[in-house]
């Protein structure tokens, strides 16, 4: 994998945007591998005219930032001048091109990053596993002979970092889209605090849940295109001092039914940041156990979901995968009682998480408790259900919370990926990526860049 520090230097050194987008397009159209089912859209011929045009400013001293030229991958599910926001489905193939790019890419284009092509997904982001039955599935880049789930919803954007075939990606996370493709992946995804990335121009999952983050092959990465989606300046990331970093691991529900790979990894990880000065402590956080019964009737995502898709139900219904669709309907038997219940319950919850979380830096976990299944032994609705849920349930404790948390690759170099989440405070997003990045270099085994 390229890093956008790599890539940074290329430029300055004199390598074109030109060369590495013609790098991104070689490795998204070679026959064997994963662009066909990457991308539902490779914009070959605008990022072409994109470098060329970045490549001419550069030589004047007028590229309009340090990362002007870069190919960046954009999720199905954000508007993009001239195309269709399909959001991974056949039943919005005739819907209105937009007419302006959503805000987060707006504001890539206008630090001169490249769009390459729009990425495929889980059918209106509704799974965090990845799967598409409309336009195939990208396989996980680990142990492809297997054939294993890349992670969701933001399948496409994983893959497409993890392959080379863009240098960062653009996803969404309602409940751990960026995390968790990232995490089985092999590479870093980050959830901003709800809101601090403008949402407007992204086809909604849960208005409330929603949140714009990045997938890129480092934390220094994310950290800088988080930056600019949400109009900051790119200032490279001060990793946090481990000597003193005081992190809660929580040991209610999120420790369950973890497969003997991602315990090893955990606790292999949690040494090494031990023996390097970080201080963790093991705390109950019982008020976790509350979770499942407070999204019992499908949570926000449900409600919201039904809200939105109830026309396009009604006129398209047969169109939608079958597994997606059935989560949107639990949304149709909440009431306005079940929903304002709701509310006040997640307000009272990050009230009482608030109080002891604070007294600690980040909290840490795993970002999913067993590794990527594969495909195939998903194609059983329960075992589909019981998997989905897994793979949620760690990361949507954030999005409920309205917290930052990113994943971190914690494996060894060519063994199955396993991600360590941290989760931060509300708002303290930079601050989280100071902290990832000093733990980042203990447990991670880095990206190969090529």
């Amino acid at each position: 994998m390229r890093t956008l520090a790599q890539s940074v230097r290329d430029l300055a050194a004199g390598t074109s945007s030109r060369s590495l987008v013609e790098e991104c397009l070689a490795r998204i159209q070679d026959p064997s591998g994963e662009g066909r089912r990457v991308f539902l859209k490779v914009h070959a011929d605008q990022a072409r005219a994109a470098a060329h045009y970045v490549d001419t400013m550069r030589r004047q001293g007028a590229a309009p930032s340090r990362f002007a030229g870069i190919p960046i991958s954009v999720k199905d599910l954000f508007d993009v001048a001239g195309d269709v926001t399909t959001s991974g489905s056949v039943a919005l193939r005739d819907a209105p091109v937009a007419t302006r790019d959503a805000a987060a890419v707006a504001r890539i284009r206008a630090a001169g990053l490249i769009p390459i092509g729009r990425t495929n997904m889980t059918e209106f982001a509704f799974s965090g596993i990845g799967i598409n039955p409309h336009y195939d599935t990208p396989r996980n880049p680990y142990d492809r002979a297997t054939g294993r789930m890349p992670g969701g919803s933001s399948s496409g954007a994983a893959v497409s970092v993890a392959d080379g075939m863009a240098v960062g990606a653009l996803g969404t996370d309602t409940g751990g889209s960026c995390r968790i493709p990232a995490a089985v992946c092999g590479i870093v995804g980050y959830k901003p605090t709800a809101k601090r990335i403008p949402t407007d121009g992204v086809l909604p999952l849960s208005f409330t849940l929603d949140s714009v983050g990045p997938l890129a092959p480092t934390v220094a990465c994310c950290a800088a295109l988080d930056a600019i989606m949400a109009g900051e300046e790119a200032e490279d990331t001060t990793p946090f001092r481990l000597d003193g970093m005081r992190l809660a691991a929580p040991q209610t529900v999120v420790l369950d039914e973890m497969d003997s790979t991602v315990a090893g990894v955990y606790a292999g990880a949690l040494s090494r940041l031990s023996k390097a000065g970080a201080r963790i402590v093991d705390i109950p956080l019982t008020e976790l156990s509350g979770i499942a019964s407070l999204n019992r009737r499908g949570g926000f995502a449900a409600s919201e979901a039904y809200a939105w898709h109830h026309k396009l139900i009604e006129a398209k219904g047969a169109l939608y995968d079958p597994r997606v669709l059935v989560r949107i309907m639990r949304g149709k038997d909440q009431d306005a009682t079940h929903y304002i219940e709701l509310m006040h319950a997640r307000a009272d919850l990050i009230h009482r998480v608030a109080a002891i979380s604070s007294q600690y830096d980040a909290l840490v976990m795993p970002t999913v408790p067993i590794v990527a299944p594969s495909l195939a032994s998903l194609e059983a609705e329960e075992q589909f259900r019981s998997v989905n849920l897994l793979m949620l349930r760690n990361t949507t404790i954030a999005n409920l919370l309205d917290r930052c948390a990113i994943s971190v690759p914690c494996h060894r170099g060519g063994d199955a990926p396993v991600g360590l989440m941290l989760v931060g405070e509300h708002g303290a997003d930079r601050r989280l990526f100071s902290i990832a990045a000093a733990i980042e270099q203990i447990v991670s085994p880095g990206p190969s860049v090529s």
